[in-house]
């Protein structure tokens, strides 16, 4: 590091401090007492329902109201005993299995057997998919 300069030395003194106390330190009992004898003022705060569980359990909250008074009942729409009975009719015509219709479509055999059973949800494209792979159509007038 020749030819820069001449160096110096700062021989100022550096202090180094703890930090300032955190609020959950500054509500100690030991900190407020010692605060108090030092004649700071204090200040203290009732929290309402503070160390209690009375707003979750006791009081209806406005969402479960409303929960509560529904009647309506959800359920998700179930497949029609019309068209269960079309995709048998059909798939008993063509002469094919619930395995067979199902690779045909490129679906599951379980869907085949959800369908024909009105368990499944009604799903306008493999209603389709079947409609093709059948030859018959199974939804609207016919």
């Amino acid at each position: 590091m020749a030819g820069i300069g001449p160096l110096t030395q700062d021989w100022e003194p550096i202090v180094i401090r703890k930090k300032a106390p955190s609020a959950a330190l500054k509500k100690d009992e030991k900190v407020v007492n010692a605060a108090r004898r030092a004649g700071a003022e204090i200040e203290s705060i009732k929290k309402s329902n503070a160390g209690t569980n009375r707003a979750a359990s006791s009081s209806t909250s406005l969402n479960t109201r409303k929960l509560d008074e529904d009647t309506e009942n959800l359920a998700h729409d179930r497949v029609p005993t019309e068209l269960k009975k079309a995709i048998m009719q059909a798939r008993m015509d063509k002469k094919l299995t619930q395995a067979q219709l199902a690779q045909m479509i490129n679906e599951k055999p379980q869907i085949i057997q959800e369908y024909e059973s009105g368990k499944a949800i009604p799903n306008q494209q493999i209603i389709g998919k079947l409609e093709r792979a059948l030859g018959a159509k199974l939804r609207g007038k016919k």
